[in-house]
């Protein structure tokens, strides 16, 4: 996902929201003020994953700053996080994985949901996939898995795929899903609201 040096105006929800270019690249999204300070962090390869956040925070209230992982950003100023990535060979991205690695310490206390983002063949996700990404994959690299999650079902843009990825993804997906890969779009956003207001009445709680 490229970083613009530009001031980004947009309206989400109702409520105004400012994406501001930081440091010449890193785009941050600056929502409503609250006296929670909240951050929904993710991990993406074609811009599921950051959709799905931005949703989810607009499902909080609009009161989470939203993060790609890439942008490391500090998680000190946050007291509840969310973190989450789009699915590929049954794990998220290596950036995702590794910023959490790094900030683990810091990360595991403030941890208040996890959700993941795949495709899964164009079929319902179901409890195999929680098993699978969030409490076998996420919660294990966040030590800490008592929190509200959530598997999404993805979206596939074929133009956004790496020559190499979109090859193995045409070859193998007959077999997957009883057809050939094309484009397709299951992200509800939806879905993400009905999250993002799950977490924050665990936080209210």
């Amino acid at each position: 996902m490229e970083r613009r040096d530009f001031f980004r105006l947009g309206l989400a929800t109702g409520v105004g929201a400012i994406a501001l270019a930081k440091d010449g690249r890193a785009l941050e999204y600056y929502p409503v003020e609250s006296d929670k300070k909240c951050a929904v962090i993710f991990g993406t390869w074609c811009g599921s994953s950051r959709d799905a956040a931005i949703w989810i925070s607009e499902g909080m209230g609009g009161i989470a700053d939203v993060f790609d992982a890439r942008e490391n950003p500090d998680p000190a100023p946050f007291d509840h996080i969310v973190i989450g990535g789009s699915i590929r060979s049954g794990v998220t991205p290596s950036e995702l994985q590794g910023y959490i690695t790094k900030n683990k310490t810091s990360l595991k206390t403030k941890i208040r949901g996890l959700f993941a983002v795949c495709g899964n063949g164009e079929r319902p996700v179901g409890p195999q996939q929680k098993t699978a990404y969030i409490d076998n994959h996420l919660a294990r690299l966040c030590e800490n898995g008592n929190v509200p999650s959530k598997v999404f079902n993805g979206r596939i843009t074929k133009a956004l795929l790496d020559p190499q990825t979109r090859k193995r993804m045409e070859d193998s997906y007959p077999s997957i899903a009883g057809k050939p890969l094309e484009n397709y779009d299951l992200l509800k956003r939806a879905d993400c609201l009905a999250f993002g207001e799950e977490v924050l009445a665990s936080i209210q709680a």
